[in-house]
């Protein structure tokens, strides 16, 4: 499953996130906001992982309405990394380039 590996890239990206956030001093307002995202992120990849298991116990095999389920799910988790990131972004960009 691939949700399992991407769970490590979020990881990842949140301890770098976790060391900018006290590296730039940031807000307790974009702390929260951080913390937000992350959770979002994580809650997202756990939902994924619970409806990938769910489609693979009830559709052992290849089924074209099982790969959508998952592709729907996983395309949720997408959306929500990408949220983070613009949040990311609207945070750390004008500390690094000031």
């Amino acid at each position: 499953m691939s949700s399992q590996r991407n769970v490590w890239v979020h990881i990842v990206a949140t301890l770098l996130v976790v060391f900018g956030g006290f590296y730039y001093s940031v807000s307790a307002g974009e702390w929260h906001a951080i913390i937000l995202s992350i959770g979002i992120v994580f809650a997202a990849e756990a939902f994924n992982t619970a409806i990938e298991e769910l489609v693979n116990k009830v559709y052992p095999g290849y089924d074209k309405s099982a790969g959508r389920i998952k592709d729907l799910a996983a395309g949720a988790v997408l959306f929500t990394a990408i949220a983070a990131a613009i949040i990311g972004f609207i945070i750390f960009v004008p500390k690094i380039f000031t």
